[in-house]
This record gives C-alpha cells, sequence and structure tokens, in this order.
C-alpha cells in the first residue's frame, strides 16, 4: 500500500471521527434545548400569578417589579437586563416605560405581549388570564385549556363568594371615598362612590376641596387607597372627614398567602370588613360623645334653673318673714 494511500485513509478517519464528535455534541445540545423550560417574564405579579396558574411546572415564570410599588414608577436593576435576555416571552400591562429600555439593553429577540388592565374584578380577570393564555399558546407551543377552565371556575367561584360577603357585611350603598385604581372592585362589592381621586402627585388644592365637599356632604365613613400609589392622602382626607382610611392592593404577593388576584380581592373584601366594623364603633363613640355633652348641657341648665328657684324662694321667704 502506497503512501498516498495511507495518507488518504488516514484523513478519512479523522473527518469520521469529527463528524461523529460534532454529531453527538449537536444531538446533547438539540436534546438539552428540547427539555429546558421556557422561561416567561411578566413585568408584574399580576402577569406572573396568571402565567403561574395556567403553566404549573411546564415552564419558568419569573417577575420584574416589587408588587410594593406602583409598575410604572419602578426603577430596573441590572438583573433585569438579564431576565429579559434569557426570555422566550415576555408579559407586560403596558404601562411600565421601561420595558422598551431592558429589551434594547439585553439584545432580548423574545415576542413582548401587551396584557393590559384592569383586572381587579372577576371578569376582567378572566379577561386576563385568556389573553396570557392565548400568548404562552401561541408563543410557546404550550396547552394551557385544562388549566385555563380550572382558574375561570375559580374565578366565578371567587365572584360568588365575594357578592355573598357584601351582603352579609352589609357593604351596598355604603358612602365612600375611593382612589382610582380601586373603584372598579368597589363597584363590585356595591358601596357608594360619593368622591374619588386619582394618583396623589396630580391631586390639586382644588380638586381636594371638591373631594372634602363631596365626602362630607354625603357623610362618607370610608376612604379606600390603592397602597401601590401611597396612602398620605387617603389618610388626610380621613381625618379632615372623620372617616376612616383603609388600603387596599391591586397586585398578589404583598404577603406569602396573596399568590393570585382572587386571594388579594378576598383580602381586600375582610381589610373592608374590618374597616366598616371600625367606623360603625367610630360612629357610635361620636354619637356617645354627643349625647353625653347633651346631657352635660341639660345638667348646666337645670343647675342654673335650681340655683335661680333657690335665689327666688329664699327672697320670697325673706319678705315674708319682714311683713308678719
Amino acid at each position: 500500500m502506497g503512501a498516498p494511500m495511507l495518507a488518504f485513509r488516514r484523513g478519512l478517519i479523522i473527518t469520521l471521527i469529527l463528524l461523529i464528535t460534532i454529531s453527538l455534541a449537536l444531538s446533547h445540545d438539540t436534546g438539552m434545548s428540547l427539555n429546558k423550560k421556557p422561561i416567561i417574564v411578566c413585568t408584574t405579579s399580576v402577569l406572573a400569578s396568571v402565567a403561574k396558574d395556567l403553566v404549573g411546572d411546564s415552564a419558568i415564570v419569573e417577575v420584574i417589579a416589587s408588587p410594593a410599588v406602583c409598575p410604572a414608577h419602578y426603577d430596573v436593576k441590572p438583573s433585569d437586563v438579564e431576565a429579559f435576555k434569557e426570555a422566550d416571552l415576555i408579559l407586560m400591562h403596558g404601562i411600565e416605560p421601561w420595558v422598551e429600555e431592558l429589551r434594547k439593553a439585553s439584545g432580548s429577540n423574545a415576542p413582548v405581549i401587551k396584557i393590559p388592565g384592569p383586572w381587579n374584578t372577576p371578569d376582567a380577570l378572566k379577561s386576563v388570564y385568556e389573553r396570557v393564555a392565548k400568548a404562552i399558546e401561541e408563543n410557546l407551543g404550550l396547552d394551557v385549556k385544562l388549566r385555563l377552565e380550572r382558574c375561570i371556575k375559580a374565578i366565578d367561584d371567587t365572584a360568588n363568594y365575594l357578592k355573598a360577603y357584601a351582603e352579609v357585611h352589609n357593604f351596598t350603598g355604603v358612602p365612600v371615598v375611593c382612589m382610582a385604581w380601586q373603584i372598579d372592585f368597589i363597584k363590585f362589592l356595591g358601596f357608594r362612590i360619593v368622591a374619588s381621586y386619582g394618583p396623589p402627585e396630580r391631586v390639586t388644592a382644588k380638586e381636594y376641596e371638591e373631594i372634602i365637599k363631596n365626602a362630607t356632604e354625603a357623610h362618607a365613613i370610608l376612604v379606600i387607597d390603592n397602597v401601590q400609589s401611597g396612602t398620605e392622602l387617603g389618610k388626610k382626607i380621613a381625618l379632615e372627614i372623620g372617616g376612616v382610611e383603609v388600603a387596599l392592593t391591586n397586585f398578589p404577593n404583598m404577603t406569602p398567602e396573596l399568590n393570585n388576584m382572587t386571594m388579594v380581592m378576598k383580602w381586600n373584601a375582610e381589610r373592608l370588613a374590618e374597616a366598616l366594623t371600625m367606623a360603625e364603633l367610630k360612629g357610635r363613640i361620636s354619637t356617645l360623645k354627643e349625647r353625653l355633652e347633651t346631657y352635660k348641657t341639660a345638667t348646666y341648665v337645670l343647675i342654673a334653673i335650681t340655683t335661680v328657684l333657690i335665689i327666688v324662694t329664699t327672697g320670697i321667704v325673706f319678705k315674708l318673714r319682714r311683713t308678719q
């Protein structure tokens, strides 16, 4: 066998070895890719809770903004850039001005799907679940129909629970002042909104005077705040009208047990019932104080009349004695 033939065979063997090695490597990478769970990055805990309810363990769900702050005012962190970079799907509401900044900084090619609000009433929440389910199925190919059906039923059950709870605690017709982001939920429960206000930083002095006027004339007893928007204005209004301030949340995960919006709605309803009890107690105390003041006044008047009668009687007796 000549030297050229040996060289040819050696080259062929080396080529085959390289091809097998590359094939195994590609096969391994493809297997890893197939087994890798898709990553869904959500801008808020609302979207994250919905996504988790729908995908279960079939995908990884990450959230960007803290539930304690309004997502429109969230300050991005370096870790958020990495989260966007790894994302296979990004869900947002459309009120987050920082999403485009993160997308560009991360170089992410993941589809960005807008799921706008509201989401704090049962019907609105069902719509959010349906739109998130559609985004997941169309962009990730995951079948979430069965879990969606279960979620919709859970929301309907929550709606029935809330209606019954509102009836038991006599929410219907109670006059309240309400922050704009809680109006839909408060109306759903049957409260009567006599005044409302937007983000505190936008409320003008004239608007504030109008709120106080309307609330006072309607005898509002609750001032309903939105935690993520700040509570100082609500507390100030409550102090001025003699009402009780109560702060509700529009985002899950404010506390460990609030893992989705149905739990948030129930939690908010409980806070309202507690505040209403406090307002009623405050009203009774105020009534007792008024009665006490009335009794005090009556007592002073009676003492004055008695004193006058004693003086007059004494004078008459003295004159009668002098004439005898």
